[in-house]
């Protein structure tokens, strides 16, 4: 898709849009055909390369661990077997040191958290045009639409609307926790009563706006925090990839309005330059979208831990 039809401005906004339903002021319910069209459908317009992806990784997850959970044996275990089992302990390790209360939703949550997010922002590891092209020949040859107008993004984790609904998600369990454990009363006395606190019960009522206000700004802040941090991370990652593929289609535009072919010195120098400066983020790129995922599933145990915790 990086060609000289394309300026670098239009290649970016066109891998940073997603492919979107909704329903539009004139053309009714319909996909979008660019992003101003995807801007008029509105707050309720479904992104469905974010809905797609995210349910067919969750899926797979799904498949794949639960087959090896199937057929697990005491003898020696297969590979497939044996990594299933080493995420297992590894989740299970990083429960039993985080969370201190006792709830057999936290293990399975932190599993689906660490693996469904990892799968989703590994998908950032494939090259930025190879799936995007695919769609667009789909589209153009099986739907009639012109490919600049498919919009194609699998990278899940850089659509806020999937870190948002994930955040969200960890949120409302958070509060059905705080209070099922400690009550409403006990809920909402650690939004009034702390951090102030005093033992003269006329203070203690003049400091209840206070602490309201700073606890609430603490506790909203858990859920947006959570999905900014992956969003961001995760969304600059894909940039540099895209930058790359924008430098290296230039070097290749130029051995081309020079006269030189690919098999030149020049060409042979461009895409060995392109290829080794992709592998070298892509490599740097497997810690980050580990780490995020990482990232995410401790600070939901930890949440869950708060939530757990009456003081």
């Amino acid at each position: 898709m990086a060609s000289d039809a394309l300026t670098s401005t239009d290649y970016i906004s066109h891998h940073l849009q997603n492919w979107t339903y909704g329903l539009h002021p004139q053309n009714g319910w319909s996909f979008a055909h660019s992003a101003a069209e995807a801007k008029a459908m509105g707050f309720w317009a479904i992104h469905v390369d974010t809905m797609l992806w995210s349910i067919l990784l969750g899926l797979a997850f799904i498949f794949f661990f639960h087959r090896e959970a199937r057929k697990a044996t005491a003898g020696v275990p297969s590979g497939m077997q044996n990594f299933v089992e080493m995420v297992v302990e590894f989740i299970d390790t990083s429960v039993r040191g985080s969370f201190t209360s006792k709830n057999k939703l936290v293990p399975p949550m932190a599993l689906t958290v660490f693996v469904w997010i990892f799968l989703m922002n590994f998908m950032d590891l494939i090259p930025v045009d190879w799936l995007p092209w695919v769609a667009g020949q789909v589209g153009a040859n099986v739907f009639g639409v012109d490919p600049h107008h498919v919009y194609f993004k699998v990278v899940s984790t850089t659509d806020p609307n999937a870190t948002i609904g994930m955040a969200l998600t960890v949120f409302a369990l958070m509060i059905f926790f705080s209070i099922k454990v400690k009550g409403i009363g006990g809920f909402v006395g650690e939004l009034t009563l702390h951090p102030f606190h005093s033992h003269n019960m006329a203070v203690q009522v003049f400091l209840i706006p206070f602490n309201l206000f700073l606890e609430l700004v603490s506790l909203i802040s858990k859920p947006i925090s959570l999905a900014l941090r992956l969003f961001g991370n995760m969304y600059a990652g894909e940039m540099i990839f895209i930058l790359i593929a924008i430098m290296f289609s230039a070097g290749m535009l130029l051995a081309a309005v020079t006269g030189l072919s690919m098999d030149t010195i020049l060409g042979g120098l461009l895409t060995l330059g392109g290829a080794l400066l992709h592998m070298g983020w892509a490599i740097f790129h497997i810690l980050v979208i580990t780490l995020q995922a990482f990232i995410f599933m401790t600070l939901t145990i930890v949440y869950m831990d708060m939530a757990h915790s009456d003081h």
